[in-house]
């Protein structure tokens, strides 16, 4: 009897407890019992200030008696740069922005003496750079890389049911960037329990395969660790959930078969088991299902320790010479590389902006992201899985060899295993990661000991998805033989030499992919009539791009030519802040003519130039839409390519044009159809067709300017497509405000963008028009940041006070954290216009 009521009781204590199988929803993957830990930090900058000074560094801020009352109260993410100012002097090539200094974080808090017994970590998504952390004044640890998720055990530091305080030290002084890094803790930080006996970190991994309509086999490894003093006996479970959004659970379709584990203190164990699910929901890009894995590890005396994955059920395939196939199904890649900054809002992580970024690239038809040149966001894997995007997850810009003195080439020899396995561990459950990329034009890329180090890491770690490099020497890397330890061939920009590198025995059968394409550099609304170039401006005619670049068009042709190409990835999908192209003085240019003499003189003459000259360009002109997230005229450009059977046409420039009249003003149309008419006030111009695989706009080089209405009507197959019109507009007469959404969340966190036009008395759009704007809001609200999109301006992001560029600007708000009723936001000139207003609701 006595053994018999000692199994019920063991079997009793595996039993989960309903309050934690009633959890119908994660808050984040991972670890079940986790709590943000973003609020309520202090912030003090050390070391290079915002103006260029210096404030000594003193000694003791880590101490938990320190007196932070006078330190900046903030929540995170928090990124100390933003704000600025803007600053002349500094470089274009990281934004003109202070960013270098000392950042000191800290935080008090307490741990419920209930959890005595528990491990405690804080998780940290990101933290720009050399974060080194304490907890009572005592070291836990550090990890220098600043795009890199990691965690903290602070269990050892802890004084549970009393106060806490946790200090962060940044040191973006010792960190060198060829873009604008950020800095501070501009990602989340996570506060996590569990049990003693767990699942480890990153302890999941879900691999699909036999993956039909009918059924798939899902096979899971599970990490179960034991942080406790005694040796345990644990069981295992883990249940499949449907669920239609990442977070939520649905219904529950499969069970793993429970397993029993031994562990021993301070030891981890790995289970495997597989299942076959039938009827799988299969990830697609129209219908990207997830599930949620939900592992319980039940152990005598503990309480269930909870472990939720999400994963998805997708088959990927990558050949040369039928393309990259999506569950069988041939899937052109349509990319464009994003960096991780989101514009006025800095580095600082935000999920509705960078929602609103992915949003606006999927309508120009885009269906993959590169993350250039670093492992992104956790929130940007969970956007994809969700909204059906393919990624390019990328580690490293350096190697051993540096771009700049101190970038990561001086954490390469210590922590390229940690940093590459802590990518792969954390992204290789979601579906959207379809490629690993272990370097971006690192000048060690004809290494083939380091290339063959890394992939073998990665094929390590995830055997299941190609290992790529981007190659901006792919013939170096292809005769040096460093390319053949890749599973795919990533090539940036140097597509002339495709027939020879198909007809080389060695590569002929490995797939390859536009890492990054085309580079055409535009301004929104501008346009030059006998030059690309003006006043640190480009022209948007969609006709300019640096030596190793093409035109969008260009690269279109290259694709139909050689049609066994996986894809490509534009470069780039937004404007960012630094690498402001053409008018930067950037030398890792010379790196795309390593191999041509005569273009490396010409661009070092130009760089040198540049360098005179100190131009006050702050951002990049690479992106198809800009800064804002306005588009520009080459948006239309991918939409019409991209998005073939969606009916659409555009006409640039635009038709007001005081002082050209009877001046032959070109006009380009972007359609999805395949002929176009154009007329000018009524009078037809002539009609265009498209010459498939070579004609990617149609153009009409010698329309004489006159005022009024320019139109085009579209065919496709002979029938009418669509239509675009531009007129010419009067004089300004008023604001408008246009939200993108007429309502915001109550939690402090959620953004509106609302974009303002300078407008005639019918509310068009006057496109020269530079009105300086005042915003101003009224309710439970705040502004969050301004701007116009354009690359020269150098006003503070979070002034209130801005020029319209080009007849346009941006507000962005967001209202206070439980408030409710209504947000009023207000736009005003001192040139006589028409205020605007518009009302914001909160829900």
């Amino acid at each position: 009897m006595n053994r018999i009521t000692a199994l019920l009781v063991l079997l009793l204590t595996w039993m989960p407890s309903g309050d934690v199988f009633s959890q119908s929803q994660m808050h984040r993957e991972g670890n079940a019992d986790v709590q943000s830990f973003d609020s309520e930090w202090r912030f003090r900058r050390f070391g290079l200030q915002a103006d260029g000074s210096q404030m000594p560094e003193p000694a003791g801020l880590e101490q938990s008696g320190l007196d932070d009352h006078q330190w900046t109260q903030l929540d995170l993410p928090h990124d100390w740069a933003i704000a600025g100012p803007f600053r002349i002097e500094l470089s274009g090539n990281t934004g003109k922005l202070p960013w270098k200094g000392i950042g000191w974080y800290r935080k008090k808090f307490v741990v419920d003496t209930k959890d005595a017994g528990r491990r405690i970590f804080l998780d940290f998504d990101g933290a720009m750079a050399y974060a080194k952390i304490w907890v009572n004044g005592k070291y836990v640890g550090t990890w220098p890389y600043g795009y890199s998720s990691f965690r903290m055990d602070i269990t050892p530091f802890l004084n549970f049911g009393k106060d806490n305080t946790v200090a962060v030290r940044l040191d973006t002084e010792s960190w060198d960037s060829r873009w604008y890094p950020g800095a501070g803790l501009y990602r989340h930080v996570w506060l996590v329990k569990t049990q003693p006996v767990h699942t480890a970190h990153w302890g999941t991994y879900i691999t699909t395969d036999n993956i039909s309509e009918r059924q798939a086999d899902v096979c899971l490894k599970v990490n179960i660790q034991n942080q406790g003093r005694k040796h345990m006996t644990s069981q295992v479970t883990t249940e499949l959930f449907e669920s239609p959004d990442g977070k939520n659970m649905g219904r529950k379709v499969a069970y793993f078969k429970p397993q029993s584990v031994q562990i021993s203190p301070d030891s981890t164990r790995e289970l495997s088991a597989h299942l076959t699910l039938s009827a799988p929901r299969l990830w697609t890009l129209e219908t990207p299902a997830v599930y949620i894995a939900r592992t319980t590890v039940n152990t005598p005396g503990m309480k269930p320790d909870i472990y939720n994955t999400v994963f998805g059920i997708r088959k990927l395939e990558f050949t040369h010479g039928k393309g990259f196939l999506l569950n069988g199904k041939r899937t052109e890649i349509k990319g464009v590389c994003l960096h991780h900054d989101l514009g006025s809002l800095g580095a600082a992580i935000n999920t509705a902006a960078l929602r609103r970024q992915l949003t606006i690239m999927k309508n120009m038809g885009c269906n993959a992201i590169r993350t250039s040149h670093n492992p992104p966001a956790p929130e940007l894997l969970e956007l994809a899985d969700q909204m059906g995007l393919l990624v390019w997850d990328e580690s490293f810009d350096a190697w051993k060899r540096g771009k700049r003195k101190n970038d990561y080439n001086k954490l390469f020899p210590e922590w390229h295993e940690k940093d590459l396995v802590a990518m792969v561990h954390r992204d290789r459950n979601h579906p959207a990661v379809i490629i690993w990329s272990i370097g971006n034009e690192v000048m060690d890329q004809q290494d083939v000991a380091i290339t063959r180090e890394l992939t073998d890491i990665v094929h390590r770690e995830d055997p299941t998805r190609p290992v790529s490099n981007a190659y901006n020497d792919p013939d170096g890397g292809r005769a040096s033989g460093a390319a053949a330890c890749l599973d795919l061939m990533g090539v940036n920009y140097f597509f002339s030499k495709q027939p020879q590198w198909d007809n080389d025995e060695r590569f002929k059968n490995k797939p390859t992919m536009g890492s990054e394409t085309s580079s055409c550099v535009s301004s929104r609304g501008t346009y030059f009539f006998g030059t690309n170039y003006e006043n640190y401006q480009v022209t948007s005619y969609d006709v300019a791009w640096p030596g190793w670049g093409c035109s969008p068009d260009e690269q279109f042709r290259i694709n139909a030519r050689y049609p066994h190409l996986l894809g490509e990835f534009v470069w780039t999908g937004f404007d960012y802040l630094g690498e402001p192209t053409p008018f930067n003085s950037d030398e890792t240019n010379l790196l795309n003519f390593r191999t041509d003499s005569t273009k490396r003189k010409e661009l070092e003459k130009a760089l040198e130039e540049i360098r005179k000259k100190n131009p006050p360009s702050r951002s990049s002109y690479f992106g198809i839409v800009d800064l804002c997230g306005f588009p520009k005229d080459r948006f239309y450009s991918y939409q019409a390519h991209w998005r073939p059977d969606y009916p659409m046409a555009h006409i640039m420039p635009h038709w007001t044009w005081p002082g050209r009249k009877d001046s032959i003003t070109p006009v380009h149309v972007y359609t999805s159809g395949d002929m176009a008419e154009l007329f000018l006030n009524g009078e037809s111009k002539g009609k265009k067709y498209k010459r498939p695989g070579e004609d990617f706009r149609l153009v009409w080089d010698s329309v004489v300017y006159q005022p009024g209405e320019l139109r085009v009507v579209a065919y496709k197959n002979g029938k009418v497509w669509a239509t675009d019109t531009m007129r010419t507009v009067g004089p300004r007469q008023k604001l408008l405000l246009l939200p993108e959404t007429n309502t915001v969340k109550a939690d402090g966190v959620d953004l509106c963008y609302i974009k303002l036009l300078v407008c005639d008395e019918n509310n068009r759009m006057v496109p020269d028009a530079s009105d300086n704007l005042n915003f101003s809001i009224e309710g439970p609200g705040e502004i969050v940041a301004t701007d116009n999109g354009d690359a020269t301006c150098l006003i503070s992001f979070s002034s209130l006070v801005r020029p319209a560029y080009n007849g346009m600007a941006q507000v962005i708000i967001k209202a206070k954290k439980g408030a409710g009723g209504k947000i009023k936001v207000l736009a005003q000139t001192d040139t006589g216009l028409k205020k605007a207003e518009t009302i914001i609701n909160i829900k």
